[in-house]
């Protein structure tokens, strides 16, 4: 990774360009051009995105951005192969304990409950209609009774 950053660096400054420059240009922070080009790939936490990085930073600087992306690959692969079960197994359990950030679009939803919860409260709204609508029935149905029986006895 060191390689691929003294390379960025000497690119970048050939050209004469400042890391605010290059930091501006590409919409990123000073201190990720920095990282980069002092090969300290820990400072990121995605290295998809540290590997899209280099290729923009590549490309901005005139580099063939394939060639420094399959370097990166190859650090990458290097590295991760140097790693135990043990140590990808440990990484993935802490990952899983960490706080995540709660948000609207990232909370894990329990919609079982909640979908209980709207049958439930659509029985209930459906019964009342129904009584409702009987209860009004009823009435009118006994007061027309009341009113048909009332004519007829007038009647005679």
């Amino acid at each position: 990774m060191k390689e691929i950053g003294e390379k960025l660096k000497e690119a970048r400054e050939s050209i004469g360009v400042s890391i605010e420059e290059v930091a501006e240009d590409l919409k990123i922070r000073a201190s990720q051009i920095e990282n980069i080009e002092a090969g300290n790939s820990d400072a990121f936490k995605d290295v998809f995105n540290l590997k899209y990085l280099i290729r923009d930073y590549a490309k901005y600087l005139g580099l063939n951005k394939e060639d420094l992306v399959d370097e990166f690959n190859e650090y990458l692969f290097d590295y991760t192969s140097r790693l135990s079960l043990d140590d990808i197994k440990l990484a993935k359990k802490e990952r899983k304990q960490a706080k995540r950030i709660k948000s609207p679009y990232t909370i894990e939803k329990n919609n079982t409950l909640s979908t209980v919860l709207f049958v439930l409260w659509a029985v209930i709204l459906v019964l009342v209609l129904v009584i409702v609508y009987l209860l009004i029935n009823i009435n009118s149905v006994d007061d027309k009774d009341f009113v048909e029986g009332a004519v007829v006895s007038e009647r005679e």
